[in-house]
């Protein structure tokens, strides 16, 4: 695929196939990695690892004399309401 890049706004842009992004497991809205190497552009979905921690996992690490406490955030700012 041969495309350009082009102003849009203050930036620059890359406009890109959907047959490419599908092929590339891309999907719109998804977190991409953008970096240079070796002189060419290199983009690749970031991949999350999920499912590494689990919750039961989490609470047994919290200390058994821990006691949760209030914070104060200050005055509502705006429309906020406490």
């Amino acid at each position: 695929m041969v495309t350009k890049i082009q102003k849009w706004g203050n930036s620059q842009g890359l406009r890109l196939a959907k047959h490419v992004l599908e092929e590339a497991h891309i999907s719109l809205g998804d977190d991409v990695e953008v970096r240079a190497k070796d002189g060419v552009i290199v983009i690749a979905p970031v991949r999350r690892v999920r499912g590494k921690h689990s919750l039961q996992k989490l609470v047994s690490r919290i200390p058994s004399d821990y006691e949760a406490e209030e914070i104060d955030w200050g005055q509502p700012v705006g429309r906020e309401s406490w």
